[in-house]
């Protein structure tokens, strides 16, 4: 039976692959590459020219009106596409027109707003708005935290592929440090559950993995992820679905 060359995007996941890039950059680059084909009508990217590379830059600058950093991301998509998959040297890329960063200045919290927010938090909710504001972790850093991370003897957290994806230590705050050690706990009864029913795998970048320190910090209660058709605890979602999933339990901080 002849094989078939695998598709576009199929090829595109198993570069990012096998050079280990995060589950973040394979999205983000996945979805810039749907983009940039359905922006030329669907013609294979091997028939477009630089030129079309610079159009659609220009048109998420100009019609879309994306900051530049979302402009400097999808045309790293479109780069990664021809250089390390289809093999294909663009040459120079002419004029382009660049995306502007509005000068804003960041909006920072008093201590009496960040308590009025935790306030209406509950359960690992509230538990990640504290690590957030307390520990300085951004979002996606806190929801991908594993056990190994947490190091309560040293009031530390490891933090893996942080920003620039380097490995950096925060500390681990006084005020979340006995709700973490109770929610720990019912995530390891789940974990233990779980293990009974043949499953407890979590997920990895290229493999699954069921001990105790390789589990998630948070992870939905009652879900797993399907990948390769192995059932692995995924990480944490902000979505209402995740939210039911964690529901306002006796004795949990509000």
């Amino acid at each position: 039976m002849e094989s078939r060359e695998p598709k576009l995007l199929d090829r595109v996941r198993q570069a990012i692959h096998v050079r280990h890039y995060s589950r973040r950059t394979e999205e983000a680059y996945v979805h810039w590459i749907k983009r940039f084909i359905v922006f030329h009508g669907k013609v294979h990217p091997t028939s477009l020219r630089v030129e079309d590379v610079s159009a659609f830059l220009s048109w998420l600058a100009e019609q879309r009106r994306v900051s530049a950093s979302t402009q400097n991301q999808a045309l790293s998509a479109v780069l990664f596409l021809y250089r390390d998959v289809l093999r294909i040297q663009l040459g120079a890329l002419p004029p382009v027109v660049r995306a502007r960063t509005p000068d804003r200045l960041p909006v920072v919290l008093s201590r009496e707003e960040v308590t009025s927010l935790l306030r209406h938090l509950f359960g690992p909710l509230h538990l990640i708005a504290t690590l957030l504001y307390g520990a300085g972790l951004r979002l996606e850093e806190c929801l991908e935290l594993r056990v190994k991370d947490i190091d309560f003897e040293r009031d530390q957290i490891v933090v893996r592929q942080g920003k620039g994806r380097k490995d950096r230590v925060t500390m681990l705050p006084e005020l979340a440090k006995e709700p973490l050690r109770l929610h720990l706990m019912e995530v390891r009864r789940i974990h233990d559950t779980d293990r009974t029913k043949g499953l407890g795998r979590v997920a990895l970048p290229f493999a699954a993995a069921t001990a105790w320190t390789w589990q998630f910090v948070f992870q939905p209660v009652a879900s797993a992820a399907i990948r390769d058709s192995v059932r692995r605890r995924a990480i944490a979602c902000m979505s209402q679905s995740c939210r039911r999933r964690w529901p306002r339990r006796r004795g949990v901080p509000a």
